[in-house]
């Protein structure tokens, strides 16, 4: 999938936001949140978790990618 991060498996998700109003809540549209992917190149030296990635580009979420600056 496209908008799935590669390593953590991270994707989609609908959210349904509810207004109060006086005293029932009003039906309102879901909303789609997606993930913070980018795409990155991983070194050939890359820590264990990151093995079967060395030396591709993949799309990886901005927290994979905090764990593989460390």
């Amino acid at each position: 999938m496209s908008r799935q991060c590669m390593i953590c498996n991270k994707k989609t998700t609908v959210a349904t936001q509810r207004k109060k109003l006086m005293s029932k809540y009003n039906p309102t549209p879901k909303k789609r949140k997606y993930p913070n992917l980018q795409t990155i190149a991983v070194p050939e030296k890359a820590p264990s978790s990151f093995k079967d990635f060395a030396g591709k580009r993949i799309k990886a979420c901005a927290k994979c990618i905090k764990t593989l600056s460390k």
